[in-house]
């Protein structure tokens, strides 16, 4: 019987007076972003990656190609180089040839001198200090 006074003694018992209750609405949940927009997202940053590579390679591919008309003009200026220096040796040899002794005495025989004697060589002297 001891639950039917409990039944009992709580119907006769007025509820205390509530406010009324008013329906609140759990906060929202964060949106999901469309699948569409995290793949375009993806594919976008994709696209950008792509293009720096692209921007990149294009880079490097310049440099070498620079890198290659130097090395050519160097060749060049090496080569340019090699030919100035056969010139210089031969102008030296025919300055060499030139300044020969034998050279230089057979010019004078075409030209009427004759070599003087020994026996004829005089000195001069230039004043003394």
């Amino acid at each position: 019987m001891a639950a039917v006074d409990w039944f009992g003694a709580t119907a006769a018992v007025p509820a205390p007076a509530r406010p009324p209750r008013t329906r609140t609405r759990p906060a929202a949940a964060p949106a999901r972003v469309p699948r569409r927009r995290a793949q375009g997202r993806r594919l976008t940053g994709g696209i950008v990656w792509i293009s720096v590579f692209a921007v990149l390679l294009t880079g490097v591919v310049a440099l070498n190609v620079a890198v290659l008309r130097l090395n050519m003009s160097v060749n060049k200026l090496d080569q340019q180089e090699l030919q100035l220096r056969a010139e210089n040796q031969a102008l030296a040899s025919q300055v060499s040839s030139a300044a020969s002794a034998g050279r230089i005495e057979a010019t004078a025989q075409k030209l009427g001198l004759v070599p003087a004697p020994g026996n004829d060589t005089s000195y001069l002297e230039l004043g003394q200090k």
